[in-house]
């Protein structure tokens, strides 16, 4: 039986993944959280009675508690969802970013390192982000070798924790891997996300706001489809890989939310008009376009389901509809 420390495990991504992970009983699940404003014990609650799942509430810059950690579950697999994640917050206020998102991979990197003996069978699974290649001219598509160019300090933090991540492979051997995945959405994430802060507005009646002309385009995939590709890349990824994970939709964050509107309304039968829609202020550094060249993926032959997007949609605006998750 492997043993999985999965970090973040009761956020949005995280949660998936830990119930992708026990739905194979050879394996066990230490997650730790913080339980931040983004992390829930109700996104466990499918698992929270599981023999082989185990929650500690904690921080992964606690060197004390990470070591501890290690030592007393002889951890095989790490994977570090745990994330400050909201561009916006990020602006206001970048301290937290750089305490989490890279003081924190420091120090599970450094426990690691410590008390993995042996790197035999063991792996690092650094969870990443599209953000960190910038902002993409038309038609452009960057593959893990395109040079980082992150453009606020969200993707800067996650840029510095990819960066720290490959050190350790270099320097100590450790063996690690990268994913960087376009945007997910899905049921349980947190309504500060463009897609559960529409369907929101939508439902408590506020104005749809969207920044600037609406324009920026950004890729999307299911959060199921990423935890499977996640879950392929432990079994097929090369050791010292990164992997761009994407699922090839693009669209522009204006016709998401009229999509959003279109969905809504007629799971709803109600009538919202597209000029609740409100253009505000762009906020600053604000990326226009990402795209991923997912090749590296797409070369592993991964057995996932036929993506459909739409199909996901609707099934995420059911989800918050039914669990009134506002």
């Amino acid at each position: 039986m492997r043993t999985y420390l999965i970090t973040g495990g009761a956020g949005f991504i995280g949660s998936h993944f830990v119930e992708a992970v026990l739905a194979n009983s050879d394996s066990r699940v230490i997650n730790i959280d913080k339980l931040t404003y983004a992390g829930s014990m109700d996104n466990l609650s499918s698992v929270i009675n599981n023999k082989n799942h185990t929650f500690i509430k904690g921080d992964i810059c606690d060197t004390r508690l990470i070591s501890k950690i290690f030592k007393e579950y002889d951890i095989d697999i790490v994977v570090n969802f745990a994330a400050e994640s909201h561009v916006d917050r990020s602006i206001v206020d970048s301290i937290p970013f750089l305490q989490t998102n890279v003081m924190g991979t420091g120090v599970l990197l450094n426990e690691a390192v410590k008390n993995w003996s042996n790197f035999s069978k063991k792996l690092f699974l650094q969870i990443s982000t599209d953000e960190v290649y910038g902002s993409l001219s038309e038609g452009v598509f960057a593959d893990e070798s395109f040079p980082l160019n992150p453009g606020n300090p969200y993707a800067a933090s996650k840029a510095a924790a990819d960066m720290l991540v490959l050190s350790y492979s270099n320097t100590y051997g450790l063996p690690i891997m990268i994913s960087r995945s376009c945007n997910n959405f899905g049921p349980r994430q947190y309504p500060e996300k463009l897609i559960p802060l529409m369907i929101k507005r939508m439902i408590t009646g506020g104005s749809l706001p969207v920044y600037g002309d609406g324009e920026q385009k950004r890729e999307w995939i299911f959060v199921d489809e990423n935890c499977a590709k996640l879950l392929a890349l432990i079994e097929q990824g090369k050791i010292g890989g990164i992997y761009n994970i994407g699922s090839g939709v693009i669209s522009s964050n204006i016709s998401l939310v009229e999509k959003l509107i279109t969905i809504y309304n007629e799971a709803t039968q109600e009538n919202i008009s597209k000029d609740r829609i409100k253009h505000i202020k762009d906020r600053k550094g604000h990326d226009r376009r990402y795209g991923l060249d997912c090749s590296s993926v797409e070369d592993l032959n991964i057995n996932t389901k036929p993506y459909s997007f739409d199909s996901d949609l609707k099934k995420t605006v059911r989800w918050i509809l039914d669990k009134k998750a506002i």
